[in-house]
């Protein structure tokens, strides 16, 4: 289970990204972030955010339209 838990299905970008960023800004370094988003330009979305901020991407999922991600700050 995550530490921190963001829905923002039905938002397209860039919003999936501007609130991840908020969420894991609440999120202890180490902590994880669990992400639902149903918009598919968010799976490269989320890789790039990761890679910027020094975070990282632990899993990644879809299932039924509905994108999942699990990242650990850094």
């Amino acid at each position: 289970m995550a530490d921190k838990y963001l829905d923002v299905k039905g938002l397209n970008c860039p919003s999936p990204i501007i609130q991840a960023k908020r969420a894991l800004n609440e999120v202890d370094s180490g902590g994880t972030l669990e992400i639902h988003s149903t918009d598919p330009a968010s799976v490269k979305d989320f890789e790039i955010l990761c890679r910027s901020l020094g975070s990282k991407l632990l899993d990644s999922a879809e299932e039924e339209g509905v994108f999942r991600f699990v990242i650990q700050k850094k």
